[in-house]
């Protein structure tokens, strides 16, 4: 009778099982698909009757948080296309400021303040994607930075001013998250040349992740240079406004064009200057660039409490289940248990030199091998190294791959002693 029990009610399970995954994936398609027609709209009154209709059933179209993110897409994807916003006949015409933008650029290069800039492809009619609002014009990334550079490769200094340099470990979620900050010396010349200014962009230049290669950071931590993990963008700020920029590289439509940019070295996915410099933005006119990033503010704001009253919805679903449960079974199901406290641990792996490169071959940890006995563990090769970890880890699975270093053995985990772990 028991198993029979059983039987009938796993049944019903599946059955529940199988009605929730069909529901969910109806709620996702009908999602998708009201989005699309509200991203689609081709006039104002199409977008008003789109929006209406995705904003009257945001209950029954947006069901768990991370439903949330299509929403945010949407946002930018709007805002670049000029249905944020309206248009105003009292604003500058993009074209104008585009000529003042220019007129900038030459006099830096005039005063020898700015090199001379290259040149990029003149826009053709079949490079324009959609048509624009009236007022905006279509340009290149590079056209609207007269100041374009990669960041500093030095590593260490000798003599100069203790400095903080930007790496990629402190970028956090496309913010700049100084916790564990790291100072070489720089000279006053390299101080001048790398040193970031409230307001500047930085574009993650290299990166073993795709979803972080070609990011931007807007820097909002002036007085600290960067390495050349980055690539600096510096706008005339009275004429662009630096967040709307930032706004526009969130949007589906840029983060197309830069992932369909990236190239492969060394097996990690870099972009260089030329590709972000070719890349299509729409330039509405400065007043309303302000009023874009004010809605886009706003917007997402209401998709931070949206993402919040649904996890509030799952979590009080999830204990109203366990309620119900425990009321049909009579068995109380208990809460979490407090989490075990882990040991302390450090991770031990061990890196043997295997064929000796030839002495013309870039083999510097086969190198640092060479010269400690031919083994010595991961941690202690980084610090030899002397380089961020990403590059390291590169140039390891290289030098791997050459049979220069031996393929490395599964690490192991062992438990450090109390006085290490006090120390």
């Amino acid at each position: 009778r028991i198993v029979a029990k059983v039987d009938e009610l796993m049944a019903l399970c599946d059955k529940l099982e199988a009605q929730q995954q069909s529901r969910r994936k109806l709620q996702n398609n009908l999602r998708l698909s009201t989005l699309q027609a509200v991203a689609s709209a081709t006039s104002p009154h199409e977008l008003q009757t789109t929006w209406a209709r995705l904003s009257n059933n945001f209950g029954r179209l947006f069901h768990a948080p991370e439903d949330v993110a299509d929403l945010r897409s949407l946002v930018l994807d709007l805002a670049v296309h000029g249905f944020l916003t309206e248009q105003s006949e009292d604003d500058t015409n993009a074209i104008k400021t585009f000529e003042d933008i220019k007129a900038v650029e030459k006099r830096l290069v005039a005063d020898k303040n700015l090199g001379r800039p290259k040149p990029f492809q003149p826009l053709q009619e079949n490079d324009i994607p959609f048509s624009l609002p009236n007022g905006w014009i279509w340009t290149r990334l590079g056209e609207l930075a007269p100041d374009f550079q990669n960041g500093i490769s030095k590593r260490h200094g000798n003599t100069g001013i203790a400095t903080t340099v930007l790496r990629l470990a402190d970028i956090l979620k496309n913010q700049i998250s100084l916790t564990e900050p790291r100072d070489i010396l720089l000279t006053e010349s390299e101080r001048d040349k790398y040193l970031l200014e409230d307001g500047d962009i930085l574009i993650t230049r290299v990166n073993g992740s795709a979803d972080l290669v070609g990011s931007f950071i807007l820097v909002n931590a002036g007085g600290v240079a960067y390495c050349d993990h980055f690539i600096r963008l510096r706008f005339v700020n009275e004429l662009i406004d630096v967040e709307y920029v930032w706004v526009a590289s969130q949007s589906p439509f840029i983060r197309q064009q830069i992932s369909g940019k990236f190239v492969t070295t060394a097996g990690q996915k870099t972009v260089n200057q030329n590709h972000i410099g070719s890349v299509l933005i729409p330039l509405p006119p400065i007043q309303e660039q302000h009023r874009i990033v004010k809605r886009v503010a706003e917007l997402m704001r209401l998709c931070d409490s949206m993402e919040s009253q649904l996890r509030h919805a799952k979590e009080v679903a999830c204990r109203h289940a366990i309620s119900a449960v425990s009321s049909l079974t009579g068995i109380a199901i208990g809460q979490e248990e407090e989490p075990m406290k882990a040991p302390q641990t450090e991770l031990i792996a061990s890196l043997r030199l295997g064929a000796a490169p030839d002495i013309k071959v870039q083999a510097p940890l086969a190198t640092i091998l060479a010269r400690h006995n031919g083994e010595m563990s991961a941690k202690d090769l980084w610090r030899r190294f002397g380089g961020e970890i990403e590059a390291f880890y590169a140039q390891l699975k290289t030098e791997v791959a050459h049979g220069w270093i031996l393929e490395p053995a599964p690490a192991e985990m062992r438990e450090k002693p109390a006085d290490a772990v006090s120390a």
